[in-house]
């Protein structure tokens, strides 16, 4: 590694606002984590917001020879997202979209997830080509400089194919758009060399026969290994040649600053069928039968990968045997409507049916089945990383045969697998393609564990390239892992066409060196990452980075995966037996920059595990060492606040009511001022005192009315002690809207006893003092129990994190428990005559919601009470997770920070189910935010069935 020239940062330093450069070891260790199972350590992470930075670092970085590597999700498996000079990481700044065409095409800067340019797309009845398995997590920028593809896509619909024009800065720091005619004209002139040289190597490239027909056979395939040579044949004008050279470049000769894509079609109507066949040549023959059929996807699973998630909803245990010789498909087909898809589901079952499966679920139109076979699918890949022994790593592998040869393919795979000790190792794949991927577990703490990868690699390498004619790579890019091999599988020729031309584009070489051209035949088994045992809660983690796309922190401190990176850095070195003196400054760095990055600005809302392919929940981790942090004093005042908890809530209401009045003597615009002055000059010990704090909370009073149905309601403390904030204008409480409903519906409202004693347990749960909110919760819980005659009469909590933490006790089996918006679907709202306001409103669901699936609830609830319902993208937790909104604002204020800008004009209130976030959320919109029961008791009435009873 070669330090970075002093100049250089001198002058990145005037280039740059300060706070866009990342020098200090714990970011750098956090930010150079990516999927694969490489690690280099950047020496600088530079965070750019727009293209002209782009352009300036890149030419200053050429001036100087310093390497740039571009990272977008850090979601690639080969390594080609590690640096050990400067890693180059986007804002937020890089998600702006354009729709062309009604939707034919569309415009993506490279920040936006996969995930959501095709939500931008749905109502058009388009999508993106490209359809990786991370695309809810992996961005533009890595989808098209990886090229990759995935289930459906195929090869036709690859980035490849379906890019339009692109907006591409070179290494030099020139620009050019290929949309635009003026940049493309000046792009000409200036770099007339450059573009003659493609030219020449192009034509030679088409007039060699033997090279064209090799890239043509390459090019059937799916092939991401090495670079994109078919455009040097596809393309005549080399400005063409130079842009479908990006794709796939892995950043290696220039960035994408956006992309044109034209887009595909999205048929609503879709079916799914599962078969399993007792042999790979007949589920090999079928699928190139299904070929000439209207098949969107074709997944093979071998019977390893099936038995490693027996037991999953939808999969019978028939399909779990012992013979390892079975393979299973699963194919799904789509059509613009109902009959269209039945013809294309006969069809296909006819053509199955030649093949003799020997057990199947048919083709069905039933959306909740189709969810569960795909999530088999979609499930192999965790299975083996949740079964994996501590400080071992899952490497997922991506090569493609000729669809003649998959089944030779697959078993060939196996005798490798088992020559060489992977008895784990599980196939599945993109059959259409003849893609496949394994699984397995692979530990680098050992020179002979290292060896033994090693020799496992080479021998696939000769299987597939050599022997098989096929491509290493076919989706996840060639990285450093598959570097050393790109010569095997192309030969001498072909791959002094690729060293050419990297030459003529990045003649210095600083784009990601050592990425997909590598001269150092030992580089796939050098800088390997090693996953040290750091607590068994985060031990599986595979660091994929899946979790980060809905982590409220994201843009203020830590992710999750970074979270566990920098844990398991400061285990290793905490037991490390000899630690030199850099490491020791290291140790100290990271323990004191965790407290604030990775303990304080955590949300613990666990939204991480349900991205995590097995389940971790890092929220869990940092609850665990809150609790190991707690001192003394901190015991003594929970404890004191869990036995206590009527005089502490008595207490806090007093406090919001001083506050309410404080607010309304000086107004909202001098109460935000002095409450920011204060909490900075206590050192941010005290709360940040803001505008839209609540008043104190209006009594809960039991109704006296005596009606046949009954509903238990349990008022959380959250909204028992904070009522609306100084300056809104509405006035009623949650339990005001809630009894309201009930009464028009025919319910009689009961309240547990006591119930200022009464909490779920969260509050305590989320400081780290787990035996307290066990404590509160097993109380609550028996109140419950009690007066809902063990269950016999439902219990609706009106705020979603209380039914979230009361749910996951024992105790409380065979209560009927509700969250608000649930219970109104499913019990209430078919009593009452709704009519649905025109006025648009803005709708937050809760992470809480999000985790107990509650969102539809939500979602049809607004959709009764609203014509048009806005729910705000990219916003999945609020982060004023409890009480941290007022104690670290900056989570919310990092949560938050794309709200205001999607609540259209006209859009005056918001609706949620959770109090503490609807402050928050207030705070950030510019309007004020309500539980969502407050609209649905304005727009309903007793409807006439109730009035008569």
């Amino acid at each position: 590694m070669t330090p970075l020239p002093v100049e250089y940062l001198s002058q990145i330093e005037s280039l740059l606002p300060p706070e866009t450069i990342i020098q200090d070891i714990s970011r750098r260790r956090a930010l150079g984590v990516d999927a694969s199972f490489y690690q280099l350590i950047p020496q600088l992470v530079l965070k750019l917001s727009n293209l002209q930075q782009v352009q300036s670092v890149l030419a200053l970085s050429h001036q100087f020879e310093v390497a740039v590597t571009f990272r977008a999700a850090g979601t690639s498996l080969s390594g080609q997202g590690v640096s050990d000079s400067v890693l180059v990481t986007l804002t937020d700044d890089w998600r702006r979209h354009e729709v062309i065409d009604g939707g034919l095409r569309i415009k993506l800067q490279p920040g936006i997830i996969g995930a959501d340019a095709n939500r931008i797309l749905a109502g058009y009845g388009r999508k993106i080509g490209p359809d990786p398995a991370s695309i809810n997590s992996c961005k533009i920028g890595g989808i098209a400089a990886n090229n990759a593809s995935g289930m459906c896509c195929g090869v036709a619909h690859n980035s490849y194919y379906t890019v339009k024009d692109m907006t591409m800065v070179l290494a030099d720091g020139s620009v050019v758009d290929t949309s635009d005619a003026s940049s493309e004209a000046q792009f000409r002139e200036t770099h007339s060399l450059l573009l003659n040289e493609l030219e020449a190597l192009a034509q030679k490239c088409q007039g060699n026969k033997r090279l064209r027909e090799l890239i043509t056979h390459k090019y059937r395939l799916k092939n991401t290994c090495g670079y994109a040579l078919n455009a040097l044949i596809d393309y005549r004008d080399p400005l063409d040649v130079l842009m479908h050279l990006m794709i796939g470049s892995e950043g290696t000769l220039g960035f994408i600053a956006d992309i044109t894509y034209q887009t595909v079609v999205e048929h609503a109507h879709k079916a799914s069928g599962l078969y399993l066949f007792a042999s790979a040549q007949q589920a090999c023959a079928l699928v190139q039968a299904l070929e000439k059929q209207n098949v969107d996807a074709v997944e093979l699973m071998d019977q390893r990968a099936l038995n490693s998630v027996k037991g999953q909803p939808g999969l019978p245990d028939t399909f779990c045997t012992p013979n390892d010789g079975y393979t299973a498909l699963l194919i799904e087909t789509s059509a613009g409507n109902q009959k269209a898809l039945a013809e294309n589901c006969a069809n296909i079952e006819r053509c199955i049916v030649r093949y003799a499966p020997i057990q199947s679920i048919a083709f069905s139109r039933d959306l909740i089945l189709n969810q569960q076979l795909w999530a088999i699918r979609k499930g192999t890949f965790p299975a083996v990383g949740a079964v994996r022994e501590a400080g071992t790593t899952v490497i997922i592998e991506d090569v493609c045969f000729p669809i003649a040869n998959m089944a030779e393919g697959i078993q060939r795979l196996h005798q490798l697998f088992d020559q060489h000790g992977y008895s784990e190792a599980i196939i599945f794949g993109h059959a259409l393609a003849g893609n496949l991927h394994f699984v397995f577990t692979q530990a680098f703490d050992e020179p002979s564990e290292i060896q033994r990868y090693d020799e496992f690699m080479q021998a696939v390498a000769q299987l597939v390239a050599v022997e098989f004619k096929g491509s290493l790579k076919a989706e996840h890019g060639t990285g450093r892992n598959m570097a050393p091999f790109v010569e095997l599988e192309w030969g001498s020729v072909a791959y002094s066409v690729m060293t050419k031309l990297k030459e003529i584009i990045d003649p210095t070489g600083i784009l990601n060196p050592g990425v997909i051209l590598n001269a150092d035949t030992q580089s796939h088994i050098k800088n390997l990452k090693l996953l040290p045992k750091a607590n068994e809660i985060v031990d599986k983690c595979i660091e994929c980075g899946f979790c980060e796309a809905v982590c409220p922190s994201q843009d203020l401190s830590f992710t999750p995966r970074q979270r566990i990176a920098i844990w398991r850095r400061i285990q290793q070195l905490r037991e490390a037996e000899i630690v030199n003196d850099s490491e020791t400054q290291e140790l100290h760095q990271l323990e004191t920059d965790f407290e604030y990055m990775g303990i304080d600005t955590c949300a613990a809302t666990g939204l991480c595990a349900q991205r995590c392919p097995v389940g971790i929940n890092t929220g869990d981790l940092i609850r665990q060492l809150r609790s190991e942090n707690q001192t003394n004093v901190g015991e003594i005042i929970a404890k004191f606040s869990a036995e206590h908890f009527s005089l502490v809530s008595k207490s806090a209401g007093v406090g919001f009511a001083l506050s309410s009045s404080a607010t309304k003597l000086i107004g909202n615009a001098l109460t935000d001022q002095i409450g920011a002055k204060m909490h900075q000059l206590s050192a941010k010990k005290m709360p940040l005192w803001q505008s839209q704090w609540p008043s104190k909370g209006k009594k809960v009073t039991i109704d006296g009315a005596l009606k046949t149905k009954k509903v238990i309601y349990f008022a959380s403390c959250a909204s028992r002690n904070m009522g609306a904030a100084a300056s809104d204008n509405e006035k009623r409480s949650t339990y005001d809207a809630a009894r309201s409903i009930f009464n028009k519906a025919g319910y009689q409202v009961m309240l547990p006893d006591k119930l200022d004693e009464l909490c779920c347990g969260m509050p305590f749960s989320s400081k780290g003092f787990p035996d307290l909110a066990q404590q509160k919760g097993v109380q609550l819980a028996q109140q419950l129990r009690d007066i809902s005659s063990e269950g016999k009469i439902p219990i609706v909590f009106d705020t979603s994190p209380c039914k979230q933490q009361i749910q996951e006790l024992k105790n409380v089996e065979g209560l009927q428990i509700f969250e608000t918006s649930e219970f109104m679907v499913k019990h209430v709202i078919a009593d009452l005559t709704i009519t649905a306001q025109v006025e648009p409103v803005a709708l937050h669901v809760t992470c809480s919601s999000r985790k107990m699936g509650l969102a539809p609830y939500l979602q049809a609830l607004a959709s009764a009470c609203s014509k048009t319902v806005i729910e705000p993208q990219g916003i999945e937790c609020c982060g004023f997770a409890g009480d941290k909104g007022m104690f670290v604002p900056e989570l919310n204020a990092s949560a938050l920070r794309h709200l205001k800008a999607q609540i259209p004009v006209g859009c005056n209130v918001g609706y949620s189910n959770s109090r503490t976030c609807e402050i928050g959320l207030s705070q950030h919109s510019g309007i004020p935010y309500h539980s969502l029961l407050l609209l649905l008791d304005d727009v309903s009435q007793q409807n006439n069935a109730q009035a008569i009873a």
